[in-house]
């Protein structure tokens, strides 16, 4: 009989890299990275500027093709894979710049990402009125969200930490399996890090996440492993205790152990 997500074996792996690696010109950004990433569960990859997370997260998401190496999504070969395709399997990404509509509502926002998996975004020639299905699907989203309050704002009026929210909703419109999201907390206040925080923390229980983040008190909180990267390299892996604790951490972060 086959195991559950919920079984004592654990989350399933949905997302996993082998012997991951990237060269540019001769010189290595990434070398040797193994990573799995489970179902329900919020993993980070941290490390110092420079460490090659955001180069792990475009490899990952096929934005640039691996030196060597395999990526794995949902049991399928993805290392040669069009990161559209990838998209449409499953792992879709949030960037550090938001990607929303400014002079859009939010509500309108959500609908636009929703085109795709309902089937009408290349049907150019359906009435404005067509996309009046897809008012529901968008409204469970906007208040899963907690942006229910702000449907029909624009965008760009909306406070910076909820237009990270919004932009995490049209990333869920896709309906993913895998989550990576790129530096969430950047340019935060605290009261809107906290709020994320707690976004992430409910979308994690339906799907993964993979995040990159420097706010090392968020990982602390919410993410249940954490990846340690340094010069393209993995270091450490495991819970942010065990990797905090870990002197090669330290000195990476610190550059000394003390």
């Amino acid at each position: 009989m086959a195991l559950s997500v919920a079984t004592q074996a654990g989350p399933r792996v949905v997302l996993s890299a082998r012997g991951l690696g990237k060269d540019f010109s001769g010189f290595t950004a990434v070398n040797g990275v193994d990573l799995d990433v489970h179902h329900s569960r919020i993993h980070a990859l941290i490390g110092p500027n420079g460490a090659g997370k955001t180069t792990v997260f475009n490899l990952l998401t096929k934005f640039l093709q691996p030196t060597r190496g395999q990526i794995t999504l949902l049991g399928q070969d993805i290392t040669h894979t069009r990161p559209d395709k990838v998209a449409r399997m499953g792992l879709v990404r949030s960037f550090q710049i938001s990607a929303i509509f400014p002079h859009l509502t939010v509500r309108e926002n959500v609908k636009v990402a929703l085109q795709r998996p309902a089937g009408l975004a290349t049907q150019f020639w359906l009435p404005l009125s067509s996309l009046d299905r897809l008012d529901a699907r968008a409204d469970e989203l906007i208040e899963k969200l907690g942006l229910s309050r702000w449907r029909d704002y624009r965008a760009a009026d909306l406070s910076y930490g909820r237009k990270r929210v919004l932009e995490i909703a049209t990333t869920l419109a896709l309906d993913p399996a895998v989550l990576l999201l790129d530096e969430p907390m950047a340019g935060m206040g605290q009261e809107d890090v906290a709020m994320v925080a707690d976004i992430i923390r409910d979308v994690a229980s339906e799907r993964a996440v993979l995040m990159v983040e420097h706010n090392l008190s968020v990982v602390a909180d919410i993410c249940h492993h954490v990846t340690v990267l340094q010069r393209g390299e993995i270091i450490a892996t495991g819970d942010y205790a065990t990797v905090s604790a870990d002197p090669r951490v330290r000195t990476a972060y610190m550059g000394s152990e003390a």
